[in-house]
């Protein structure tokens, strides 16, 4: 045997890597810290009341800054940030470049004339120039052009809980987004695809939707017909490929058909657009085709694992609902992440800048606090994704290796999260711990890349490209075996280590269905994602074309179909970890027992058919069997 130690499912349990448990505690203390420091030096009350550009907190008393005129100003009654320059964005630097001020109240309507904003301050009493510059003094004073806002002032609104004014008109920020999106050349073509995204978001929150159900319909489909549901997904991918392909061509004949001598602009965007999505279609279509016809012989093996699969989330129904709860949870780290981030863009020592305004910067090995906190975005966010890798591994072993399906906890998935956080956090904290290691190098190497795009030569462009796919490729192996160490940690309590040797070795034993399995398996719930990407993008095809005149659907259906594809991956990947869960115990299981009194076996039936198929077939082998024998040969 490769492996002295003998597997000894679910017979103990012990806590693994407790050293790593405390190494990660510490470091979350540390996390707490950055925030704790950043909320005692009023990096908080900035952040939220706001402050303007000599370092006056909006909406309380201040102290004065030496060297800052109109500092240490008592602005209590002025709670608002106000900008003279809203939409003069600094992409460099990721800030507004303008005079920022406290004002009691926003402009609710656009105001074009200097007179105007004397009229608005007379009226509201909020006065929207310099504090050295009274109301009165607005129109006759020489110094308004340049400490008062440009005119003409656009209608502005408090952001909610922020107390910053900030323009209704989206337009505003059209420089912004067209850096962003760097193929689009023409501002009128931002503006119209904006103007689609806000006509049609009705239709793409009612796509989202539909995705999210079909989705959902989809888990219950794999649950009660696993058997028939790889023919169905075929079926339906052809049929739905080859529809969508001649929905999209009979739509471009059509538009070209009935296309009149006067066109507008959004027409005629939309008959490209279509144009482009026909021909993808048909490639992708052609490609899909290709695939399917190279891997038809391999089918019988997906549906057997799918099959028991099927049976694992029939007994336990919960694991359906688990990307909720991890999708939730990470929605509550990001958004502490985001907001300690936002905390440390504000905190710090007031510093007079080269305009004479204020800055906030932080001095000495403080600075370095940025570091910390985005590897902790790292290290975290892997640390909870494997949480639920461990949490699925736990309850997937747990019901094949109990004989007696009746004798099953009464929530296995909530005793799998018990015995997670009782022995097994430590093992997570190292496994997601060593992922950082390698994604931190490849997003370095990835900025690097990005910053001298166009300056480098083409060596050390290509260098620089292999070594971010070496990182990427070595990034998604430690992933697998990762998976794989959780469920021999969940089957026999042992350290990271060890059980990545002990589940390395079994990989390595069944090269062949580790191949065949990954191989298939994987692309069927490639063709359920495609399915649902498919069903969602025609049903928003059908909907959108009929404002196909007055509305640019490109962005809006590119939106919805990401999101499907989001959904889909969410709720397949699932499935995907439970069906490599199970080849691992079905290999150990193989592997220790032979189905003789004392070792019997541990699999369900229709693995069990499978074993002496793959028994008889390789004797049929032995005695020069023909081709069927020779494919049912790695099983």
């Amino acid at each position: 045997k490769s492996s002295k130690r003998e597997w000894k499912p679910l017979e103990d349990h012990s806590c693994t890597d407790v050293p790593w448990l405390l190494l990660f505690i510490l470091f979350c203390v540390g996390m707490g810290f950055i925030c704790g420091f950043s909320i005692a030096t009023g990096a908080a009350a900035r952040l939220l009341s706001g402050y303007d550009s000599y370092g006056n907190i909006c909406g309380q008393k201040n102290v004065k800054v030496e060297g800052i005129i109109n500092s240490g100003l008592d602005l209590t009654h002025k709670k608002y940030v106000f900008f003279l320059d809203p939409c003069n964005i600094d992409l460099v630097h990721q800030r507004i470049k303008s005079l920022a001020l406290c004002v009691s109240a926003c402009p609710r309507k656009e105001l074009k004339t200097l007179a105007d904003i004397q009229k608005f301050a007379e009226t509201n009493g909020s006065t929207l120039c310099s504090y050295e510059l009274q109301p009165s003094e607005y129109t006759t004073d020489p110094r308004a052009a340049k400490l008062c806002p440009k005119y003409p002032v656009p209608e502005s609104a408090p952001i909610p809980f922020f107390h910053r004014c900030a323009p209704v008109n989206i337009s505003c920020y059209a420089k912004f987004a067209e850096a962003l999106i760097t193929f689009v050349s023409d501002s009128s073509v931002l503006h119209r695809l904006i103007s689609g995204v806000m006509t049609s978001k009705e239709i793409i929150m009612g796509l989202c939707l539909l995705s999210l159900v079909l989705s959902m319909i989809l888990m219950v489909i794999i649950r009660y017909i696993s058997r028939v549901l790889v023919w169905i997904l075929t079926i339906l991918v052809i049929l739905g490929s080859l529809g969508g392909t001649g929905v999209l061509w009979w739509l471009y004949a059509k538009q070209q058909m009935s296309a009149s001598a006067v066109e507008t602009q959004i027409a005629k965007d939309n008959l490209q657009a279509l144009l482009i999505y026909a021909i993808s279609a048909t490639v992708f279509t052609v490609i899909l085709f290709l695939i399917m016809l190279i891997m038809r012989k391999r089918v019988a093996l997906t549906i057997a694992l799918f099959h028991v699969a099927g049976k694992v989330f029939i007994h336990l129904p919960l694991l359906v609902f688990q990307p909720f709860w991890t999708f939730f949870v990470l929605i509550l780290f990001w958004t502490y992440w985001i907001t300690v981030l936002l905390f440390l863009g504000t905190t710090g020592t007031p510093v007079p800048n080269e305009e004479g305004f204020v800055e906030f910067r932080m001095a000495g090995p403080l600075k370095y606090m940025w570091w910390y906190h985005v590897v902790g975005l790292i290290w975290i966010s892997e640390f909870i994704l494997a949480c639920q890798q461990m949490t699925v591994a736990g309850a997937v072993v747990t019901y094949y290796f109990t004989r007696e399906k009746r004798n099953l906890p009464f929530t296995p998935i909530l005793a799998s999260v018990n015995r997670l956080v009782c022995y097994h956090l430590g093992t997570v904290a190292k496994g997601s711990f060593i992922i950082t290691l390698v994604k931190i190098p490849r997003m370095i190497l990835m900025y690097i890349h990005t910053q001298l795009k166009g300056k480098e030569n083409a060596c050390a462009r290509c260098m620089l490209k292999a070594c971010i796919c070496c990182l990427w490729c070595l990034e998604k192996c430690l992933t697998y075996l990762n998976q794989n160490a959780y469920t021999a940690t969940a089957i026999n309590s042992t350290n990271f280590c060890t059980s990545a040797k002990d589940a390395f070795v079994i990989l390595v034993e069944n090269a062949l269905r580790v191949a065949a399995i990954n191989t298939v398996g994987d692309f069927m719930l490639f063709l359920g994602k495609v399915l649902i990407v498919c069903s969602t993008g025609l049903a928003g095809i059908m909907l959108l074309n009929y404002q196909r005149d007055y509305t640019i659907w490109v962005l809006p259906l590119i939106i919805v179909c990401l999101f499907a594809f989001l959904v889909a991956h969410c709720f397949l990947s699932i499935y995907e970890m439970v069906v490599d869960v199970l080849f691992l115990c079905f290999a150990i299981d193989t592997k220790y027992n032979d189905g003789s009194p004392g070792r019997e076996f541990y699999m369900d039936k229709v693995l069990m058919e499978f074993v002496e198929n793959s028994r008889k077939s390789m004797r049929e082998a032995g005695r020069g069997g023909g081709a069927e024998g020779r494919e049912l040969k790695p099983m």
